[in-house]
């Protein structure tokens, strides 16, 4: 019953294609009536079991490649989603890229470069904890960033204008259309989590001595620009907002909630593939029972 009822809420949470998207119509806290805690925890292992099975198929399939891309603001729970949506997952099939500043060499690129020769290759997952989105989110609520791109006609803030914004969506739109139509399927979530759980999970670093490591004072600082980054994750929800490529805005209040909603989306998604175990010809099945012949004959022998 939760599982139906949870995947009828997540249909909720999907940003349709055209929609102008108002954060403050979507909940960082779920109702808390379909599941506790400990169901909630019950079924996340339930779905990361069911993960493992086509991750396997898609590893054998070889014809698709998961692209998952995370983004939130700080303390919303990125890792804590990466390590346990994918923690019963071959760690040999799923590639965790965290992207931070830019560096010389990256900013000598267009700033999709880093992004695409991080693509997992067929077969796999591929997992971006932050991503190409941080230049339409991060660059907007600091515009002199965009300065050290060093590109054409761009010489002051006051050139980064709307229209600016507006080409650089497209052309995230472009790079993941040709993602989607060479088999790569994208998912894309963003941890909306309410700025009150936000200042609870910073008090909670500085407080435990044991993650004080997590904890950066420039967390404060950008907490402080709190409404200019949810008015960059509106305009940028509502421009990427593709059927290909669909966000979901995912309550975030809750860790344990993130997590089975982020699970439960990957596997509806995945299960709706053309995935299959290849099919041997007639050579490789001969070559399979001669091999089962000599391994039987083998076994009578010892």
């Amino acid at each position: 019953m939760a599982i139906a009822e949870l995947f009828r809420y997540i249909e909720k949470m999907q940003v349709k294609s055209g929609e102008k998207v108002s954060l403050k119509k979507h909940d960082t806290d779920y109702d808390h009536k379909m599941m506790d805690k400990a169901e909630g925890e019950a079924l996340l292992k339930l779905g990361v079991e069911r993960l493992s099975d086509l991750q396997d198929k898609l590893y054998a399939d070889n014809r698709y490649r998961i692209l998952i891309i995370i983004q939130a603001m700080d303390a919303a729970g990125k890792d804590g989603v990466i390590k346990h949506v994918m923690s019963g997952l071959n760690p040999q099939g799923v590639k965790v890229n965290s992207f931070k500043t830019p560096t010389i060499t990256e900013l000598d690129h267009d700033y999709l470069w880093r992004h695409e020769i991080a693509l997992p290759p067929r077969g796999e997952i591929g997992i971006f904890n932050r991503s190409h989105y941080e230049n339409v989110l991060v660059t907007r609520v600091h515009p002199e960033f965009i300065l050290n791109e060093n590109l054409p006609g761009i010489k002051t803030v006051k050139n980064i204008d709307d229209n600016f914004w507006q080409k650089r969506m497209t052309q995230i739109n472009r790079f993941e259309k040709n993602l989607t139509e060479n088999g790569t399927v994208v998912m894309k979530f963003f941890l909306h989590v309410s700025k009150k759980e936000q200042k609870k999970r910073l008090l909670d670093r500085i407080n435990d001595p044991s993650k004080n490591w997590k904890f950066s004072i420039s967390d404060l600082h950008e907490r402080a620009l709190w409404d200019k980054y949810m008015d960059a994750y509106e305009k940028m929800l509502t421009a990427t907002a593709q059927k290909n490529a669909p966000w979901y805005i995912v309550p975030a209040d809750d860790k344990w909630f993130a997590r089975v909603a982020i699970a439960a989306i990957i596997y509806k998604t995945m299960e709706q593939l053309d995935m299959s175990y290849p099919v041997l010809n007639a050579k490789q099945l001969e070559e399979l029972n001669h091999a089962k012949a000599i391994l039987t004959k083998e076994k009578k022998q010892a």
